[in-house]
Formats: C-alpha cells, structure tokens, sequence
C-alpha cells in the first residue's frame, strides 16, 4: 500500500510539473497588463505604451496598460508586487520608486528588492528645471536670486519622485527655500505650470521639451551631466555653477519576484528587441527619452547601486514620511 501510494504521489507531481512546464510553453495565452503607478499622459505612461504596443505585436497577445497612481507610485507598486507571479501582471516605473521609496516611506506593503524581478530597463532621460514664463527669471542664477528673496512654489509629481528629489537637492545646494506641491504624476503638473498655478518644477523633459519649443514654458536647466541634443541651448545645472549635480530619470520594467525563469527571458528579449526597432527609437528619442533595452542582471544591479546611494541622501537630509 505504501509502495502505491508513493507512485501515486510521484505521478500527481510529475503531472503538476508537466503541466506548469506546458503553461511556460503557452505563455502567452491571454492579454497581460502592464501596470504604471502614476496618472496616464505622462513620459511614464508614454513609454510603456509604446513598448506594450511593440510587444503586442512580438507577444500575438493584447498587452493592456493600467495606470494606478497614487503614493509615489507605491499603490500600483504594491499591486504589482503582491500580483500572481504567472507574467500577465507586468510593473513598468520610475527609479525612484524603487531606490529612494524604501528610505523614504516607514511603512511599505513591499519590498522592492525581494518582491519585485527586473526584466529590463527601458529608457534613461534627464530633467529639466522649467518656470512659467510669467516668473521674471531667464537662467538659473535669475531663478536662485529670485528665490532667495520670494520663496517659490514649486511641483513635483509626489513624494520621493525624481522631481521632488531633484529640487531638494538643487534647493539645498543653492541655500534658498521652496514650497512643494505634489501632484499624482507629470500630466496634472505640466498642466498646473501652463497654466500658472505653479511656478516651477524639476520634470521630465520628455514632457516639457515641446512646450519650451513653443515658449509656453521656460527652460533653465537640465539635471543630466550632459545637454540634451533636443535642448542644446539649455545648460546643465552643473555647469551653471553647481559642479557634481546631476539626477537621472530611468524606467524599468519588472514583475512579481516568483515569475519562472523561461518567462522572464521570453520578457527580456522581447522587450530588448522592442526597443532595438529603429521606429520606436525614434519615437522616443524625439521626447528626448534614450532607448536602454538592458539584460535583467543590468537592472538589477542599476537598481541596487542606486538604491544604497539614494539611502545615504535620505538618510542625511533626514526625510521620511508616515
């Protein structure tokens, strides 16, 4: 009896193997959504559009976008994170979200380290600081004498975001003061700053780059190391008299940490193949975004490095929230 409950055992799990192996081997055989924690309109969501559509094509299976925004992009996070780890639950977002939110808010529902798997990054961008032209500055010495006298009101797309990061930081280096306005991603602040709402903000230039072309908003500087070649007359701000200052925009794309092996290389390559597609290249690169299209062992360790760097800045400006 016992021999033939023993087979019995070994054939339920020989068949369990066999039919999770023929799952990978179907993947995919429904629509996958891909999750973005912040509000739809923004250089974010843009990517992961552009991508999904690429890989709707690769994948002969719709990829859905769902924009979950909310809590510095922790709430489609989260969702992400505690989704079945099976590839139909994808998470495309920004670095910050997973290098400065673990210092920055004392009570997440995940760990990106442990819960999240990285299949690739998808594009780097820098940002740019940007004022409505009603603000009577022109450069970023304008802007820092300007603020030193009247304290700016600023926006950034939530807490711990690379805008907010970026204007603590400049605000810091530069010794003036600021109010901060946040908001649930690009879209709703580049609309706030056309309209005046607000005065200033450290952004994407993915998103503000065609309304500096028209004059709708003015551009100071840039957050990268280098210019950027749609934006050449704009400086850095480290050549403007803060050498050393640089802060990046990258996106990646992940999914939950339990995801098998055959699926997230069957994500890696298609993903890389997306972004090597001369169209898609220039799609992004006329918002100013480099395609990347890194190995998933690249993003990990992008991710990590970041994660401790940011770590010591937060821990040393002392920022935290509940």
């Amino acid at each position: 009896m016992r021999a033939r409950g023993l087979f019995v055992a070994l054939t339920l799990c020989l068949g369990f193997g066999m039919a999770a192996a023929r799952a990978d081997d179907a993947y995919p055989s429904r629509p996958i959504t891909i999750v973005v924690p912040f509000s739809a309109g923004g250089p974010l969501d843009f990517v992961a559009r552009a991508v999904g559509e690429k890989l709707t094509a690769s994948l002969k299976q719709p990829v859905i976008i769902e924009n979950r925004a909310g809590a510095g992009g922790n709430l489609g996070t989260a969702a992400v994170a505690k989704a079945a780890p099976d590839g139909y639950t994808l998470l495309v977002v920004l670095n910050s979200t997973l290098t400065v939110n673990p210092w920055l808010y004392k009570n997440l529902t995940f760990d990106p380290a442990k819960d999240l798997r990285p299949i690739s990054l998808l594009t780097n961008s820098s940002q740019m600081l940007v004022v409505n032209p009603s603000m009577p500055v022109k450069s970023l010495a304008e802007f820092v004498a300007f603020a030193k006298q009247t304290p700016v009101t600023y926006a950034h797309a939530g807490y711990g975001s690379p805008g907010h990061l970026a204007m603590e930081y400049f605000r810091l280096r530069a010794d003036f003061k600021a109010n901060a306005v946040p908001y649930k991603g690009n879209a709703p602040l580049v609309t706030d700053l056309l309209g005046g709402q607000v005065q200033a903000g450290f952004v994407s230039s993915a998103g503000v780059i065609n309304h500096v072309r028209a004059g709708k908003l003015r551009g100071l500087a840039i957050s990268a190391s280098k210019r950027s070649p749609l934006a050449p007359d704009i400086p850095t701000v480290a050549e403007s008299g803060y050498p050393g200052f640089q802060v990046d925009i990258y996106f990646t794309m992940l999914a939950p940490a339990g995801v098998p092996d055959k699926i997230a290389a069957l994500l890696e390559s298609e993903v890389r193949k997306a972004l090597q597609d001369k169209a898609l290249q220039v799609k992004l690169r006329a918002q100013d975004l480099d395609p990347t299209g890194s190995t998933a062992a690249e993003a990990q360790t992008k991710i990590a490095d970041e994660r401790k760097l940011w770590g010591d800045v937060v821990k040393a400006a002392h920022m935290h929230i509940e």
